[in-house]
């Protein structure tokens, strides 16, 4: 199969199992890892951008980072202000955010640090002339709010310029008025949304018939999507499962069932198993769910050469094999306990995934044997 790439989601769990008080050891021995691995990722970990800011925080002490706290907050709110566009990324548009912040009484050296400019830089801003493309762009902002009132909030960007050079004699570009507009959160009426639910019958045919067996690995692979109830919320798993040997391939979870969820473990799957095992009849097989029907899914398997294949509405025996593996889950897993937080079970699920079912589970339909072990003594035997 080639050198097996890990995916952060992967790395993250790994580390959580270190530090729910597991050893090195035992985790390289449950995963097939090697010590040194775990030991440069737990590393890399410690060594990395968060870590270094977390000890700068510690060193300024608890004021400081209540007013690290309070400035970042405030720089998520400033994002969508008037005057701060494209999420105060330009140099001006972050001066205007730390007027702001400074006016609420935040400290002007944190308002600098957190959005990344000189305090210079700033007091030099403040007492320079404005420049004469601003001078322009208040008196055209002035004209514009004037032109969309006079509409009563009915003109957009095209037929505010339209008044202005045709009604007014006002040279000016058709971006610039929108740009403007835009700036001080002006828009004009459009017309009803008219929503369209694509058909799945347009996305992808059933090519699989309740007909899961197969002679080979990577030929068929089934992916579903389970929820379970934890005492800060849900959590959502996503898991992509080989129907020769009942492997988990590939997996992903989070606290909301979103197309990234199951792009995520599609990318997975595609990265562990079948990047170099692909096959013009390689089927990935779903139900009829908004997440697979989404465009980043779709994309990604078309992309790596797999061929999409959907069951009916409402009939789970259309994908009867991957709600057999959710219903044992359930069982020896999910309901035999209550969570308390969504790292807890996820967590879980992670060495549920990855250790019990694929590496210890004996299963029946593989002659009692492990799905590692069924693929391995399938390469000994070829």
């Amino acid at each position: 199969m080639g050198r097996r790439g890990y995916s952060g989601e992967f790395r993250r769990r790994v580390l959580d199992l270190l530090a729910q008080g597991r050893s090195v050891a035992s985790v390289a021995h449950d995963l097939d890892l090697s010590d040194q691995t775990i030991y440069n990722w737990r590393r890399q970990d410690r060594s990395g951008p968060s870590a270094r800011s977390e000890h700068r925080r510690a060193r300024r002490g608890r004021g400081g980072q209540e007013a690290d706290r309070r400035a970042g907050d405030r720089v998520g709110c400033l994002a969508t202000v008037p005057g701060t566009s494209q999420g105060g990324r330009q140099p001006k548009r972050r001066y205007a955010a730390i007027e702001v912040m400074a006016a609420e009484s935040l400290p002007v050296q944190v308002a600098c640090t957190v959005l990344g400019v000189s305090e210079s830089g700033y007091y030099a801003h403040r007492h320079r002339a404005p420049s004469e493309r601003s001078i322009r762009h208040a008196i055209l902002t002035d004209l514009i709010t004037q032109i969309h009132d006079e509409s009563h909030g009915i003109y957009g960007a095209r037929r505010v310029h339209a008044e202005l050079t045709l009604g007014r004699g006002v040279l000016v570009g058709h971006n610039q008025v929108q740009l403007l507009m835009h700036r001080a959160a002006l828009q004009g009426i459009t017309g009803r949304r008219k929503w369209k639910r694509i058909r799945p019958d347009h996305i992808a045919t059933d090519r699989v018939e309740r007909g899961f067996a197969r002679s080979g690995p990577n030929q068929l692979c089934v992916t579903d999507i389970t929820e379970h109830p934890t005492r800060e919320g849900k959590v959502y798993c996503c898991v992509i499962l080989d129907t020769y040997s009942r492997r988990v391939v590939g997996w992903s979870i989070d606290a909301s069932p979103t197309g990234a969820l199951v792009t995520n473990a599609l990318g997975m799957a595609i990265n562990s198993r079948l990047v170099k095992a692909l096959s013009p009849a390689t089927i990935i097989h779903s139900d009829q769910g908004v997440q697979f029907g989404s465009w980043a899914f779709t994309q990604r398997a078309k992309d790596s050469g797999l061929l999409a294949s959907m069951g009916s509405i409402g009939d789970c025996y259309d994908n009867s094999m991957i709600e057999s593996f959710w219903s044992r889950m359930q069982v020896e897993l999910l309901d035999r306990k209550k969570w308390n937080t969504r790292i807890e079970l996820a967590n879980a699920i992670f060495e549920y995934l990855e250790i019990w079912h694929n590496r210890k589970r004996r299963h029946s339909q593989l002659g009692w044997l492990t799905p590692t072990e069924f693929e391995r003594n399938r390469i000994t035997v070829a």
